[in-house]
């Protein structure tokens, strides 16, 4: 791996995102629509205030997941992979680049929903709206990582699709946004606490409720980068120079 190889591929996924507005719009407005409806649907309840920083979690979790997964596989699919690693480019490079690329969107996709959460939607937090923004960053990027892993394995779109129930709707469903974790029955409960947006969604929390040390949101940010490279390293082993 170089890192002009790698910042090389990173420039030509920004070049073709950037000349594609529904891929623009998909990834930096509809996370923020997403909460603005959901502040909307809660809007004469005090429960927003309750999931708001879960939802900060979730919506752009799942756009990065999405996006990230079917941008690489299309690479696969069309033989441009097999083309670029034809050339002196390893499959790090590869991911690596994408995962810089789609980072970089990550920034700023967090920045346009914490933003909207907090000063349209009136999401009230108590601690450092720098933290909260981290915790959020991290979690854009834990999607952006696990759909780079599901494309390496997916043969199609509709394979990617099939992920979801298998790396997303379980986390969802455990993470504790409809009950708090500690109220699951005891299997899922230990369960939940493997998974990684748990982590975040814990730390949102804690962050807007200002209920836990920075320590502790630290450590919960490095269980979620450490999720982040294994995910991006086992990705790059994995992955296919053409799909079948």
């Amino acid at each position: 791996m170089t890192p002009m190889r790698t910042l090389a591929t990173a420039g030509r996924v920004l070049t073709q995102i950037r000349h594609d507005p529904r891929t623009v719009g998909l990834l930096l407005v509809v996370p923020s629509l997403l909460i603005g409806l959901v502040a909307w649907i809660f809007t004469d309840t005090d429960v927003f205030s309750d999931i708001g920083p879960a939802m900060i979690a979730l919506f752009p979790f799942i756009v990065m997941f999405l996006v990230t997964s079917i941008s690489t596989l299309r690479e696969r699919r069309s033989g441009t992979l097999e083309r670029l690693l034809s050339m002196p480019m390893g499959k790090g490079d590869f991911i690596l680049g994408y995962a810089l690329a789609f980072g970089l969107l990550a920034i700023f996709q967090t920045a346009i929903a914490v933003s909207f959460a907090v000063w349209v939607c009136g999401l009230e937090i108590e601690g450092s709206l720098w933290l909260l923004f981290a915790v959020a960053v991290a979690d854009a990027l834990l999607g952006t990582a696990l759909g780079l892993l599901a494309s390496a394995f997916a043969r199609s779109e509709f394979q990617v699709v099939q992920f979801m129930p298998v790396l997303v709707f379980p986390q969802i469903l455990l993470g504790g946004i409809f009950i708090p974790r500690d109220q699951l029955p005891e299997a899922l409960e230990i369960v939940s606490e493997w998974l990684p947006l748990s982590f975040a969604i814990d730390a949102l929390q804690a962050v807007a409720g200002d209920t836990e040390s920075t320590e502790w949101i630290v450590a919960k940010l490095l269980v979620i980068a450490a999720w982040i490279v294994g995910s991006i390293v086992l990705g790059s082993i994995t992955l296919r120079r053409r799909t079948p």
